[in-house]
């Protein structure tokens, strides 16, 4: 098997020399020259197997066999307006950017009164009239060298969601991006590469959504990267909701310099295969970063989340809660990772990991992992496997609640406790709403089986 997933890395290779002859004379750009390099480089790694510790519980081998098409045109006439309107968080105002396959749509986008020193667009314009700020950045903080798919991200780079806020920029309306996989026949590959920047003293809170239209077999390979600067706060909301034929990969990485503030809520609602990244370096003091999550389940869903800290400086302070729903015979991965360097003395970190098993067919692979090089710091972490307590559930019988609905109540209450730190309320209300479609489904697919 492990061959035959060498042999079709010839796939990516031929695909991107169809890319390299529709680059209209950027062949010879410096970027151009970073997509050689991580093709070069995706090539020589190959797409990683269980024999790799990193993905030893994720099996991807359907990925690496799957003749994924990349959609270098992108037909926008196969998204309508409704299909936008699904996802405008309970009529939410926002500044909304739209990408189609990977491609930003500007018929299909809205953003309008800008603060100035805003800059909000897609990343193929701004790597024309954006140049030096975007190669300031870009490909700076999510590491290629030894990731597969952000090395083949990477390779393919060409549009995505740009955001730059300018030193004490205040932007009030949430900034959404909206990704949305088209209803093609064929299974396709996008490679959404977002990058954002926030310039000392700035603020925004970024929404990310990533969906299809169609239950339909595709692959998303997105890459994120954040530069947080001196005393700016982001507040960053992804929500995931693709087909359940669909493979979703996504990194986002952060780099954060002295008293700021990153904040991050990822909910899972989709996705056959998913793998997450969200990875935070802290690298001046005063840093505070904040990584929460949330993934439910069923069928044969395989969610993995692996999250990275650095504490790199001292006096930094990172929050971490990662909750799971799992029924039918999905599975869970979580891998958390803190880092405490050397010199980050006064480090507080804290991590918790719980997940709440519905069926016995559901399981969870959870490896807290906390690698300290300082002698003065405060660092917790803490895993929990279970299901729902029936005494619990019989109480709420006693008051007259069927045992399905107890069900429902105890399993709300416990993702709850993540949806509810988003401040946005429409956002908040959404994934509620999600969360006991989703229980509902799980439930209705038990019964068929029965």
């Amino acid at each position: 098997m492990a061959l035959a997933i060498k042999e079709n890395n010839q796939l990516y290779l031929s695909n991107f020399e169809t890319f390299e002859k529709n680059l209209n004379g950027e062949a010879g750009s410096w970027c151009h020259d970073v997509r050689r390099d991580a093709l070069r480089k995706f090539d020589e790694l190959g797409f990683p197997t269980t024999r790799n510790e990193e993905w030893k519980y994720t099996n991807v081998a359907s990925i690496a066999k799957e003749n994924f098409k990349h959609i270098i045109q992108p037909d926008f006439d196969l998204v309508s307006t409704n299909d936008i309107l699904r996802y405008d968080y309970n009529g939410l105002a926002v500044h909304l950017l739209v990408f189609i396959d990977g491609h930003f749509s500007g018929k299909h986008s809205s953003v309008r009164d800008l603060p100035d020193g805003v800059k909000i667009g897609s990343l193929a314009e701004a790597l024309r009239a954006d140049a030096a700020a975007v190669k300031q950045h870009l490909t700076k903080y999510a590491r290629y060298d030894d990731d597969a798919f952000t090395a083949l991200n990477t390779a393919f780079i060409n549009d995505g969601a740009y955001i730059y806020l300018s030193d004490n920029a205040l932007i009030e309306k949430p900034i959404h991006l909206l990704f949305l996989a088209s209803g093609k026949s064929e299974p396709f590959v996008s490679y959404p590469r977002n990058l954002f920047i926030a310039g000392k003293h700035s603020k925004a809170t970024i929404i990310e959504t990533y969906t299809g239209i169609k239950n339909n077999r595709y692959f998303t390979n997105a890459v994120t990267e954040v530069f947080v600067d001196e005393n700016a706060h982001i507040e960053h909301h992804k929500v995931q909701e693709e087909s359940s034929e669909a493979y979703h990969v996504s990194t986002i990485q952060t780099y954060q310099m002295a008293n700021s503030n990153f904040v991050s809520n990822a909910i899972d609602f989709g996705g056959l295969i998913v793998r997450n990244n969200p990875r935070a370096t802290l690298d001046a003091e005063g840093v505070e970063s904040t990584l929460n999550g949330l993934y439910l389940g069923t069928g044969s869903q395989l969610i993995d989340n692996h999250t990275t800290i650095d504490h790199a400086k001292p006096h930094c302070n990172s929050h971490e809660l990662y909750k799971g729903v799992l029924d039918g015979s999905a599975r869970g991965v979580f891998n958390g990772k803190i880092f405490v360097r050397l010199d980050a003395q006064k480090t507080d970190a804290k991590q918790t990991n719980q997940a709440l098993l519905l069926s016995d067919g559901a399981s969870i692979d959870t490896k807290p992992q906390l690698e300290i090089f300082a002698d003065d710091v405060k660092c917790t972490h803490g895993a929990t496997i279970g299901q729902l307590d029936e005494e619990a559930l019989f109480y709420l019988q006693t008051r007259g609640i069927q045992r399905d609905m107890a069900r429902d109540i105890l399993t709300y209450a416990f993702a709850s406790d993540v949806i509810d730190r988003i401040k946005i309320k429409e956002l908040r209300d959404y994934c509620h709403q999600r969360v006991l479609v989703k229980l509902q489904q799980d439930r209705l697919e038990g019964i068929d089986k029965e």
